[in-house]
Parts: structure tokens; C-alpha cells; sequence
């Protein structure tokens, strides 16, 4: 494969996956490996960072030499190597962005720390043809916040969550439940057969000015309900609670977009790009929420495959693709960090505890 086309090569390791993958500058997936650690983390009902680190060593090697291999590729065709930077698990970004440093240096290429969210934020412009300016949905484990993305690292944030992310609220309220990990598709799946009118959940933030999130009242709510059922609640009655519990979440979430449309499309005029990122975009019923919504403010509404919504190294590639060409690279001795917020400039949390 010719050198002149450019490839990079992007690690992923800020949480629970572990991922490798090859992408061209022409858009083209030539290797995304992910190894999760699901197994691992179960019996915990969520993610233990020490056990997260130690799997990220013992599976990064070999994962990376799966990925060369898929792409047909040898390190001598690599334009770049890419690896998250942070915001994460510390342990974790540590491992990807330190192998990432040895490949650079042997290879002779540049390094390109990304950020996590970037990666997240990027990834449409990977799968689809989406310009900037856009608004950007980021919704994760970590993560729920509000940006419009106006360029390679240039993005401006609208809202964020004062305290809990909504998937960090869907794994918690799983647990509540008892319906296991990674907690947004056991809740989904469990909402299926649910009545989400049964109990009245509060919707946090509803109707009240700006973009910020909120799911700690929620979750509490959700606990409260739980607990006054007992020991005798019937699967009917957690299938409920899951209805419920996602509805709410999900009309507090389509408040907020509202907010932001309003504010995007006031600077930008009418029509414009909604995208929509991280592992909560996966969920259905948010996707025909967003939909119905999109439709109605004359907005394009843009859900990569769920596979890309996950944390993988292709976002990461890629995002090194676009920093690659904005001309930004890192030195070597770069610093993993555990908190990066997008927008630097972006008025701190009002809760001590958010995830920057």
C-alpha cells in the first residue's frame, strides 16, 4: 500500500475496551478490533479501573498485531499513530497512549494524542458526509453534554450533567434493578415490556432555562419505587420500572436537545446537522425520539452504526486522520490525562464530581 495515502493506526483503552484499528484519510476501515472486558467487570456491576488496566496490558499487544494484520499493512505504511489521551481511566490511558509513544518512535511517525470525546464528536464525519458546524449529542457512561462542533479542536459547549451521566444513570439503575451489566441495553431490553406510565418519575431539568443535565434525582427515584415494592416485585414490576426510568430519561433528554437547537439554529439559521455520540446513542428508543424531533425542527439527524457509538479504535484513528491534516501532532513526552474537557473555556460544572 502506497505511502503517499494516508493511515493511521488509532489505540483505545479510556474504560472497559480495549481496541486497535487501521483508517485511511479516504474513510476507509481497514481493521477495527475491540476486545470488551464484560466478563470481567460483571460480577462487579460496573467497571473496576484496576481490572480494566491490567486487561488493557495483556490484550493492547495483540490486538494491535491483529489489526496490522487485518489492514495488510506493515508500520512502515503508517502516516500517524493515534491513541486517547484522556479523559478516562487513568491506568487505562496510560497503557494505550505509552504503546502508542513506542510505535511512534520506532516507526518514525508522529504521535497524535486524541480526546476521547473528539473521537466521539469526529466519528460522523467518518461514516458520513457531515460538514462543520454541527451539534453534537455526546451521550456515555461518562459523558452527557451538548456542543456545537465547529471544528477540529474547536468546540463549544452548550450543556453538561451536574452530576450523574445518563449512562452512568442506566447502569445504576440496572444494578437497582438487577438486571446486570453494561446496564443500558439490560434496561432497554427489560423497557420492552414495560408500561412507562405506571410510575411517575421526575424529569430532571424539564422546562428550565439553558442545557444541563441532571439524572441523580432520577435515579432516586427509581431507588424509592424499587425499595417500596419489596422482596416480592415480579419481573412485570421491574420490566415497569424500566419503562418508566427510560421514558423519563429520555423526555429530560429531548428538553435539553430542544434548548440547544434553539441556540444552534439561531446562529447558524434553520436546517443544519444534529449528531448524535457515545454508547447511549445505541439505544432505539432515543434514536425515534431523536428522529421525531429532528424532523420537526428541519434538522439532519446524524447515529453512526451502534458498533462506532461504543468506544473503538476507529474513532480514534480517524480523529488522528483530522488532527493529522489540521497539523497538530504531540511530542512524545505527552501527558495522559484523566480529565480533558472539549471546551477549555466552558464554565466549570456546578457539581464538584463531574467528569470533565
Amino acid at each position: 500500500m502506497p505511502n503517499k495515502q494516508v493511515i493511521v493506526l488509532g489505540l483505545e483503552s479510556s474504560c472497559d475496551e480495549t481496541a486497535a484499528a487501521v483508517v485511511t484519510g479516504e474513510k476507509q476501515i481497514l481493521a477495527n478490533v475491540v476486545r470488551s472486558q464484560i466478563k470481567e467487570h460483571t460480577p462487579f456491576g460496573g467497571v473496576v479501573p484496576e481490572i480494566a488496566a491490567r486487561a488493557h496490558v495483556t490484550e493492547m499487544d495483540r490486538l494491535i498485531d491483529r489489526a496490522m494484520r487485518e489492514a495488510g499493512i506493515g508500520y512502515g505504511d503508517l502516516s500517524a499513530v493515534a491513541a486517547t489521551a484522556g479523559p478516562g481511566l487513568i491506568g487505562g490511558v496510560l497503557v494505550g497512549l505509552m504503546t502508542a509513544k513506542a510505535i511512534a518512535s520506532v516507526a518514525g511517525v508522529p504521535l497524535i494524542g486524541v480526546n476521547h470525546l473528539e473521537g466521539h464528536a469526529l466519528t460522523a464525519r467518518l461514516t458520513g458526509d457531515v460538514e462543520f458546524p454541527y451539534l453534537l449529542l455526546l451521550v456515555s457512561g461518562g459523558h452527557s453534554q451538548l456542543l456545537i462542533v465547529e471544528g477540529v479542536g474547536r468546540y463549544r459547549r452548550l450543556g453538561t450533567t451536574i452530576d450523574d451521566a445518563v449512562g452512568e444513570a442506566f447502569d445504576k439503575t440496572a444494578k437497582m434493578l438487577g438486571l446486570g451489566f453494561p446496564g443500558g441495553p439490560a434496561v432497554e431490553k427489560a423497557a420492552k415490556s414495560g408500561d412507562p406510565t405506571r410510575f411517575s418519575f421526575p424529569r430532571p431539568m424539564k422546562g428550565r432555562a439553558g442545557c444541563d443535565f441532571s439524572f441523580s434525582g432520577l435515579k432516586t427515584a427509581v431507588r424509592q419505587a424499587r425499595e417500596k415494592l419489596g422482596d416480592g416485585a415480579t419481573d412485570q414490576d421491574i420490566a415497569d420500572l424500566a419503562a418508566g426510568f427510560q421514558a423519563a430519561a429520555i423526555e429530560s433528554l429531548m428538553d435539553r436537545v430542544t434548548q440547544a437547537l434553539d441556540i444552534f439554529q439561531n446562529e447558524y439559521g434553520a436546517g443544519g446537522t444534529l449528531v448524535v455520540a457515545g454508547g447511549v446513542a445505541a439505544n432505539q428508543q432515543l434514536k425515534a425520539s431523536l428522529e421525531e424531533l429532528a424532523a420537526g425542527a428541519g434538522i439532519r439527524l446524524v447515529v453512526p452504526p451502534p458498533k462506532l457509538c461504543t468506544d473503538n479504535g476507529a474513532m480514534i484513528a480517524w480523529a488522528g486522520v483530522e488532527r493529522l491534516r489540521a497539523g497538530f501532532t504531540d511530542p512524545l513526552d505527552l501527558a495522559a490525562r484523566a480529565r480533558w474537557p472539549l471546551d477549555p473555556d466552558a464554565e466549570p460544572a456546578p457539581f464538584a464530581g463531574y467528569k470533565a
